[in-house]
């Protein structure tokens, strides 16, 4: 039995708790904030209950099989149901429903572009394929060496590797519409579908394949049940408990210090912003140089608001993405000029329409969400020009004024997400799937220079997203157990 300190509580923390937990090792558990959840924190207020991170619960297998693991199920935590539709789409013309079966969305693109309803079965069932290497074959495996990624079936589908989403999306269809609806699940990877390798389409079967998902109260009970799980396996968590320095003898981790006290351990494991992980290090122990993260790709920020209505909002779904802007202007000024977008795509999320928990009666819980590039200018003048740009376009698009239907709002944005997460310039999701940044090519889960000192969340492998993080939590717990 080793005596484990881990610093942070988002899910991969979480997730490596429960494991290492169930391993026999005494596990403690540091978060900064006043609750466990990192990024996936819950904001209440008012009768309202917002989810202040993760909003999309995808891949209900990655669930399933984290909680078997400990032999529990979801249902014995909390209520899972499938979103019918599962997400609605605008554009400048007309707008596009996902229903919650693939037939359903197949007819929907049919309609769109004749043809396309068969050549989108084909496409999914190559994502399936994708799908089923990734979980079963590459995704568990700890980005230690290249022939990590070599098996019988990559070998076959190479290709696949260095050809993108972009070129194989618009191999088969040819309707805008369509293809900003292929290459959207992608951005949950955080780069561009011109920059993600055709493989990841695996995100297309998680879309379209096994639907779009609800936790009965939102996302943070699956944080509450990992909280509850991680307590019953014997794990300690403090709150409110700021790391300042990850103690290193004789070039071994051997504990943190907290506001000036030293707590000993056998091994430091990471959750947090694997940048400032690091620069709770001496520099000679630091692995990557402030130069190696400035030149990565970064998953993009986000301007979020959190507004409370009170009346029901009319013409929306559980999830809607507008996407009556140019795609690929706002992608640009998010990689490439990295500037405030002049016209933002947008993401907008009404759980209290499908559940009704999470709103007073006859109110609505609303969630907008721009996407904008990391590290940039962030004051309450831009929030309220950027709140204002799209509540234009919402209210063109829905056919009702609602601005006067606002009890409350908050924001959160690159300033927030620096001072509350220790985020790296800001980034809401990591760093990205580009070719050059998956597996092997991610920062390490071990330290190179510092023994008993490890890394997880969504900067190392496997990479962004809920069920990644969950992923990254085990395969780490599995590299510590095994030492």
């Amino acid at each position: 039995m080793k005596k484990i300190t881990i610093i942070g509580s988002g899910f991969s923390s979480l997730s490596a708790a429960c494991y290492l937990a169930k391993a026999g090792h005494q596990v403690s558990l540091f978060e900064k904030n006043s609750t466990v959840g990192g990024r996936a924190r819950q904001l209440k207020r008012d009768g309202f209950t917002f989810d202040m991170g993760p909003s999309w619960y995808w891949m209900p297998d990655i669930f399933d099989k984290f909680f078997a693991d400990f032999g529990k199920v979801t249902k014995d935590y909390y209520q899972l149901d499938k979103l019918s539709p599962a997400y609605n789409i605008y554009f400048n013309e007309g707008n596009l429903t996902i229903g919650d079966s693939l037939d359903k969305i197949v007819q929907a693109f049919e309609e769109i572009e004749v043809g396309s309803g068969v050549k989108l079965e084909k496409f999914i069932a190559e994502a399936q394929d994708h799908y089923r290497i990734a979980i079963d074959k590459i995704v568990l495996r700890p980005g230690l060496s290249p022939l990590e990624l070599v098996t019988p079936e990559t070998i076959t589908r190479v290709d696949r590797f260095f050809r993108t989403i972009s070129q194989r999306v618009r191999k088969d269809f040819k309707n805008p519409k369509l293809i900003a609806t292929l290459e959207f699940p992608v951005l949950f990877l955080g780069a561009k579908p011109n920059q993600t390798p055709s493989f990841y389409s695996f995100m297309n079967f998680a879309d379209f394949g096994l639907g779009t998902w609800h936790p009965k109260g939102g996302m943070y009970e699956i944080v509450l049940a990992m909280e509850k799980l991680a307590l019953s396996l014997g794990v300690n968590i403090h709150t409110n408990s700021p790391v300042d320095k990850i103690i290193v003898r004789d070039k071994k981790a051997v504990g943190i210090s907290i506001n000036g006290k030293d707590i000993m351990s056998d091994i430091v494991l990471s959750g947090a912003d694997y940048h400032h992980s690091e620069t709770l290090l001496d520099p000679p122990f630091r692995q990557y140089s402030e130069a190696y993260w400035d030149k990565k790709t970064f998953a993009p920020s986000s301007l979020l608001f959190y507004v409370g209505f009170n009346e029901r909002i009319p013409n929306v779904e559980h999830h809607n993405l507008f996407f009556d802007s140019d795609f690929t202007k706002h992608a640009e000024e998010i990689y490439d000029n990295a500037v405030w977008p002049s016209d933002p795509l947008f993401y907008a999320n009404f759980p209290s329409i499908s559940d009704p928990s999470m709103a007073p009666e006859n109110c609505e819980t609303g969630f907008f969400l721009i996407p904008i590039a990391p590290d940039l200018e962030d004051n309450e003048n831009l929030r309220e020009a950027y709140f204002d740009k799209i509540m234009d376009r919402f209210e063109d698009k829905i056919g009702k004024n609602v601005r006067d239907s606002i009890i409350f709002k908050e924001s959160f944005c690159v300033k927030d997400f620096k001072e509350t997460y220790n985020s790296y310039k800001g980034n809401a999701y990591g760093m990205a799937n580009t070719l050059m940044q998956t597996a092997f090519l991610r920062p390490k889960l071990k330290s190179s220079r510092v023994q008993n000192l490890y890394f997880t969340g969504q900067l190392t492998v496997p990479g962004p997203g809920v069920p990644p993080a969950l992923i990254s939590g085990k395969i780490v717990a599995d590299l510590i157990s095994k030492k």
